[in-house]
């Protein structure tokens, strides 16, 4: 079957079905592919069914199954939960089956050909659910966003309408493939932050990755222009504040400083900043940015928590959560500050109280909105109402999701909920196990990647948690919270005094403490051990460590262990010496036990 376009190039399906190798045993090979502006979708599908279909399904069943064990062990989590446990690794499977770097985003609907309303990609919260397992399952090769978005540059300027086109972007609530939507302008009760919002997935695959090229092609540059697009129409209200004419919060309604869009603006300025601070980026727009960082209004907010925006409260069951972006997933409210707590939570049980259109992303929604605020046992409760055939919308029996058609996002977003409850990495620091609830004694991870480019191994047996190792990929500085009770007394602990492996002890630069430092030899797999005994027998070590460097490797290993045995040990391993800060200033790189 062939579909020529209108603008050129076409999109082919062929298949062929044939006898199998068993007693009445049909096999069916069908392969879809598009071009444009060529027309070779044809010949590519009939080529790829051919050669396929030739070749003995012993071998093609054995090259599947080949792939599927290299893919699955680049991670692995473990929990108690069977049920849960099967899940996460169908949707991995799932994801894997329907994308890759390079090749067209997700559709909402998915890659199955069923009858549908969702043909097409939805940019106002379903393609950021598709994608957030890939992060921390370490599958950044899946992640189809950043190539889309990248590859259509120029479609999301015209987007735009044309008295924009000089500088901004954006792209409206759907699109094809390519990114085509048009989107209107704020004061007329448009959608307008969408491509910021998508532009997030795209940070956090840099941010998952450390890749500058990422950040300097796609992230910054675009990013750049839909923040562009946002400063046309903020204006200085009698307050003295900035102030954003009226756009739509995602499938609720129109309200004039709409926190959807607040919580994007902040978020994009100062990932901007972050940007060309780290690019080296003299950008003349940053004073703006800064500007408007220090003077943009405050979330509208009520005794109900965050509203839609300002003189419109959320007052009707809503399944999104696009008035609540600034605590979920943008981190930019967040529990770590005790003065917020109040409004977070408020918020989070009003919008769950009202309860008449809630969906299956509800409910996974307010599983990761109750794992950043550290309380696992709700975070479940949550989680299983999806699983629960008694409520509207839930889970079906093979994973897969309805609503009015099949849907992919949301049994994806389930499994991002199983991971905000064993690792989380923002702001800066990397929380291991935050809100492992009460049920899940014993729970492992392995390779969980996590910002910053780290992989995170960790396992918890008996509600304790017994190590946490980081290997770090790209030698960014890490702050971790391992998950580890700490208190009583401090106790310092000069590497001098440690095992030392490929090491010597040195003074020949200034400010160490102790009577020397440790010197590595340039030799991969040098390291530094310290043993460290527990208090008491079976108990873990209660102390807080943190490495002051000079030198780190960029791929450095960096593991921190402790066992809940007498000796305990908690070890620091560093391999080859790459210069990372003047060799007398000795900076803590932070690695704590807290």
């Amino acid at each position: 079957m062939i579909q020529s376009l209108l603008s050129g190039g076409e999109t082919a399906t062929a298949y062929r079905q044939i006898a199998g190798p068993a007693a009445n045993q049909r096999l069916l090979y069908l392969s879809v592919a598009h071009s444009f502006p060529s027309t070779i979708a044809e010949s590519t599908s009939l080529n790829r069914v051919t050669t396929t279909s030739a070749a003995p399904l012993a071998d093609t069943v054995a090259a599947h199954r080949n792939w599927w064990h290299a893919f699955y062990r680049k991670s692995f989590l473990s929990i108690p939960d069977q049920r849960l446990q099967s899940f996460h690794w169908i949707q991995l499977y799932k994801v894997a089956s329907a994308t890759r770097a390079g090749a067209p985003v997700m559709a909402t609907s998915g890659p199955w050909l069923e009858p549908t309303p969702w043909p097409a990609a939805w940019w106002n919260l379903n393609v950021q659910l598709e994608y957030w397992l890939i992060n921390g399952s370490n599958h950044l090769e899946l992640d189809s966003v950043t190539s889309t978005i990248a590859a259509n540059q120029q479609q999301l300027i015209n987007n735009v309408p044309s008295a924009y086109r000089s500088d901004s972007s954006g792209i409206g609530r759907s699109s094809d493939m390519f990114c085509y939507r048009g989107v209107g302008t704020p004061g007329a009760d448009n959608e307008v932050g969408d491509l910021t919002w998508a532009l997030h997935n795209a940070w956090l695959s840099y941010r998952h990755s450390m890749d500058d090229t990422v950040l300097r092609n796609t992230v910054f540059p675009v990013l750049r222009r839909a923040i562009n697009f946002y400063l046309h129409f903020l204006t200085t209200g009698s307050d003295g504040k900035l102030h954003l004419p009226s756009t739509f919060s995602p499938e609720y309604g129109s309200a004039p400083d709409c926190n959807y869009d607040l919580s994007l603006i902040r978020w994009g300025c100062q990932t901007l900043l972050d940007s060309v601070q780290r690019l080296g980026i003299a950008d003349p727009l940053a004073t703006k940015w800064q500007q408007v960082l220090n003077t943009l209004t405050p979330y509208p907010t009520d005794a109900n928590g965050f509203m839609i925006g300002a003189g419109v409260p959320f007052a009707k069951s809503h399944r999104h959560y696009s008035h609540m972006l600034m605590v979920y997933p943008l981190y930019l409210v967040n529990w770590d500050d005790p003065t917020k707590h109040s409004v977070i939570s408020t918020s989070v049980a009003w919008w769950l109280s009202l309860t008449g259109a809630q969906r299956g992303y509800s409910y996974t929604g307010a599983a990761s909105f109750y794992s950043l605020m550290g309380n696992g046992d709700t975070a479940l409760n949550y989680l299983n109402k999806f699983f629960d055939p008694s409520t509207s919308y839930p889970c079906r029996a093979n994973t897969m999701y309805t609503e009015a058609g099949p849907v992919i996002e949301t049994p994806l977003s389930a499994s991002q909920s199983i991971h905000d409850m064993l690792c989380q990495s923002w702001g800066g620091v990397i929380r291991v196990f935050p809100a492992v609830p009460g049920a899940w004694a014993d729970v492992t991870l392995h390779d969980f990647r996590t910002q910053g480019a780290f992989l995170i191994s960790a396992a918890r047996t008996g509600g304790v948690t017994r190590f946490v190792r980081v290997r770090s990929l790209a030698g960014e500085p890490c702050k971790l919270k391992p998950g580890i009770a700490s208190g009583g007394q401090s106790t310092s602990y000069q590497a001098e005094d440690a095992t030392l492996s490929q090491t010597v002890v040195a003074t020949n630069h200034l400010n160490y403490t102790g009577t020397g430092f440790a010197d590595y030899n340039n030799v991969t797999g040098s390291y530094v051990e310290f043993t460290v005994n527990a208090t008491s027998a079976g108990a873990a070590p209660k102390d807080t460590m943190s490495a002051r460097l000079s030198y780190w490797a960029p791929k450095a290993d960096c593991v921190l262990v402790s066992r809940a045995t007498r000796p305990s040990r908690l070890s620091s391993t560093i391999a080859q010496n790459t210069p990372i800060a003047a060799c007398s200033n000795w900076p803590f790189i932070a690695i704590t036990m807290a």
